[in-house]
């Protein structure tokens, strides 16, 4: 068998155990070959991992190791079980001991690791020597033989070699040899003619465990091509010249250069680790992973420590990068990574640092030239001057014979910092290959924290302008309770329009909104913004929920065609205990009785905000005192797993005997239907309705006439004697006089009155006519206009709107403060 042959036609896949058994290493070619990739290979037992069948699970068994042994099996692929027929090269790698496992006679507690060679058996035969199954044993020149029982071995035909010919005579145990002796310059021309001579005379591996060289294995260049299915007409393979007795074989073709293929590995080694380290620097948004990153990648492979420092504007994202370095510029470390012994500069150059760097040192003559800053050797008088540069502790250590590197980290003309490099005294200094690589890293990664640094503001922008348009505290009114929740998306691209709240209405009623704006990002949180305000806007006109969503969706349809929402608008009456709500293609509300019972409201569906074209139609329900009501938006409900109509049908089950505390309510709902990384906004609103007791209430329908005026005060100071308010009786006699009197002037019709105790006492005069009152200055001339400056001067809060017919004009005054003790 021709190693080089067999080598350049069939890629190996190099796998070695550690000597509990574990695997130590696996390379992407036994990626290739097992379907499953290394960080799920590491660590784990190899019959296990490829569910090696029993006869060949025992050879990579701790009390095996130290056996020759090559063979044959057909496992599953890990990732799809097709069935890979592999071929096995297993040799021991145990310093000193050529043959002899764990157990061994006289071998102590030695630690014995493995090495497995493996390959597609399919492409060996087709493409490479020709393989057989046999029976005979594999035997090391040292006559260890060794193969597990049951097992079929592998047997690799000679390329070159004819089973007739005797060794000592062979034509071509000569160039065999020489070409061996090429490949493993450490055997000697005497072991070279020895290990050809047993290739060639037994047709299988010989192996001499006595030397260490290097193994001549092909770079990993990709997947090999799938073998050709052998039962196709195209594909069917000719037979070969070789195979008949009677034909002239060709010559071979010359083996590739030795030269260039080392010369071409060389090139293609370092492209290959910039390939990977840099697709490891750009793998995260976080600006400061990314610098921790740039400096694991960096250790061993091209230094033995390395260290990143930063702007504290970058580090903290609190500023863009300074446009000059000076000596008050305020750097901090925020990253260190070394190959010492465990702890060893965790207390001198901790992590996390703040550092103030005076202007005379090559940190910042790196950051002020832009370009890196190279000391070969650092001597004991320099690594003192570094270390008295740096602080109170003793650094000399960390730089004492050692080759520096600074690297500044500059990314669109702005330095973000330094990168700091040092190799061991052992280790020679950078060379221009090392220079160009780290150059080469530092413009990547210091353009990947730049891009996470800027991706960091544009979610903090995105979450404070969703945030600040959206309310704090749930407000404070008479006959119902409000919580609600808010979970932003996890990412920026995902910050939606949700949007949600609570408004108190004249007359104690209270007004619950949940909106959600199509589409994420900063525009959706804008829009959402305009149509809250709107919302709140309309809402205080008492506008029926209907008209408000109709409103609504002819102001979205005149701001532009991006303004698409989902709407809910619900109005609670704790006087007379009803709730009219109105659907503009949200998700429907869950209502919870006060026995516990759950139900989704049938509410029509309706059209979103800004589509037009469709009515809007209202649901009036009564509901009692204890009654729950659940309004949320469908990132609550939708995951990957579910649709809406499921997530809706789990929320009602959720809420099944929910509990009187609203926040426990929410909290469950968070936790147990929302997502672990929300990829959509979620809001949750939930009101519990309480009413207003009908003894806090008083009603009166007056006459229009002027003889109503003195009796409905003394009515009124009735029920505020009822409700222990006599020192509020003057003051508030005067303002229903006021507003009974303005009803007899400008109304028409009946007259009705309404005080109500909440957290404060209300007072609604209600009437016929269509004019609204207005607030205006009365000159001294005028023999009117006083009545509202009055009213707006003693109440705390007073107000008009519309009704069905007519209008309600309405005052607020607060309750008489206790007085303090004593």
């Amino acid at each position: 068998m021709v190693i080089a042959d067999l080598l350049g036609v069939a890629r190996m896949a190099a796998i070695t155990l550690d000597d509990d058994g574990r695997i130590a290493h696996w390379d992407d070619t036994a990626t290739d070959l097992f379907g499953v990739g290394r960080r799920e290979a590491v660590s784990r037992p190899l019959g296990l991992l490829l569910r090696l069948p029993p006869e060949v699970r025992g050879v990579f068994e701790p009390e095996i190791f130290g056996h020759v042994w090559c063979g044959a099996c057909t496992v599953p692929r890990v990732d799809n079980g097709e069935p890979v027929e592999v071929a096995w090269w297993v040799y021991p790698i145990e310093a000193g001991a050529p043959c002899g496992g764990r157990n061994a006679p006289g071998d102590g507690n030695r630690d014995v690791r493995v090495l497995a060679l493996a390959a597609d058996l399919r492409r060996l035969r087709t493409d490479g020597p020709g393989v057989t199954i046999g029976d005979q044993p594999v035997e090391a020149p040292d006559g260890c033989a060794r193969r597990a029982s049951g097992a079929r071995l592998l047997r690799v035909e000679p390329v070159l070699a004819t089973p007739s010919v005797e060794p000592a005579s062979a034509p071509y145990a000569g160039p065999f040899a020489a070409r061996l002796a090429e490949l493993m310059p450490g055997v000697g021309a005497a072991m070279s003619e020895w290990l050809a001579s047993r290739v060639l005379g037994l047709g299988c591996p010989a192996v001499s465990l006595g030397v260490t060289v290097p193994l001549p294995i092909v770079p990993y260049t990709g997947r090999a091509t799938p073998v050709p299915n052998p039962g196709s007409a195209t594909s069917r393979p000719q037979p070969s010249q070789s195979s008949r007795p009677d034909a002239t074989r060709p010559p071979p073709d010359p083996s590739p250069c030795p030269e260039k293929g080392l010369e071409t590995m060389a090139v293609r080694e370092p492209l290959t680790y910039l390939g990977e380290a840099g697709q490891q620097i750009g793998s995260s948004l976080d600006h400061l992973q990314t610098a921790r990153t740039l400096a694991e990648v960096l250790v061993p492979r091209l230094a033995d420590y390395a260290a990143v420092e930063l702007l504290e504007c970058v580090a903290t994202d609190s500023a863009p990068p300074a446009a000059q370095i000076d000596e008050t510029t305020q750097m901090r470390r925020v990253a260190v990574v070394h190959n010492d012994e465990p702890g060893r500069w965790d207390d001198a150059v901790p992590a996390g640092e703040p550092l103030l760097l005076p202007p005379a040192n090559p940190f910042v003559q790196a950051m002020r030239t832009g370009r890196p800053v190279h000391i070969p050797r650092v001597g004991a008088k320099r690594a003192a001057e570094l270390s008295a540069l740096l602080g109170d502790r003793d650094l000399r250590p960390l730089f004492t014979g050692r080759a520096l590197l600074v690297v500044p980290l500059i990314a669109r003309g702005r330095v973000l910092g330094t990168l700091k490099l040092l190799r061991k005294p052992d280790r020679p200094a950078f060379g221009d290959l090392d220079l160009a690589m780290v150059d080469e890293l530092a413009r990547r990664a210091a353009l990947c924290i730049d891009n996470g640094r800027l991706y960091r503001r544009e979610v903090q922008v995105a979450e404070e302008l969703q945030r600040s348009m959206l309310p704090d505290d749930p407000p404070d009114v008479a006959g119902a309770r409000v919580r609600y929740r808010y979970r932003p998306a996890e990412q920026a691209v995902n910050v939606g329009g949700d949007w949600f709240d609570a408004i108190p209405l004249p007359g104690c009623r209270l007004g619950i909104v949940v909106g959600d704006v199509m589409g994420h990002g900063l525009t959706s949180a804008a829009i959402m913004g305009q149509l809250r305000t709107a919302v709140r806007t309309l809402a205080a006109e008492d506008m029926r929920p209907a008209r408000l969503l109709r409103q609504l969706d002819g102001l979205a349809r005149r701001l532009g065609e991006g303004y698409l929402a989902t709407c809910l608008y619900a109005v609670y009456d704790p006087v007379e205990r009803r709730c009219t709500l109105a659907n503009a293609g949200h998700v429907p509300p869950v209502l919870v009785s006060a026995l516990g019972d759950s139900r989704v409201l049938p509410l029509p569906s309706g059209v979103p905000i800004g589509v037009g074209g469709e009515p809007f139609e209202a649901m009036e329900i009564e509901v009692e005192d204890g009654a729950q009501l659940v309004l949320c938006t469908d990132g609550l409900l939708e995951r990957r797993d579910r649709d809406i109509e499921q997530g809706l049908a789990e929320l009602r089950e959720r809420l099944v005997d929910a509990t009187t505390d609203l926040d426990l309510t929410c909290d469950s709902l968070l936790d147990g239907l929302a997502a672990s990384t929300p990829a959509d906004d979620i809001a949750i609103v939930a009101v519990g309705f309480d009413g207003i007791p009908k003894d806090d209430v008083g009603t009166w329908s007056l006459d229009p006439e002027p003889s109503t005026v003195p009796w409905v005060r003394s009515q009124v100071a009735g029920k505020l004697a009822e409700w222990n308010l006599e020192t509020l009786t003057d003051t508030v006699q005067l303002l229903v006089s006021e507003l009974v009197t303005n009803a007899l002037v400008h109304g028409a019709g009946a007259i009705d009155l309404r005080l109500i105790k909440g957290l404060n006492l209300l007072c609604e005069v209600y009437d016929d006519g269509a004019d609204l009152p207005r607030l205006r200055h009365a000159d001294a001339t005028d023999e009117s206009g006083r009545g509202l400056q009055l009213v707006s001067h003693l109440s705390s809060r007073w107000g008009t709107h519309r009704a069905e017919r007519g209008k309600v004009v309405w005052f607020e005054h607060d309750f008489p403060r206790p007085r303090p003790p004593g």
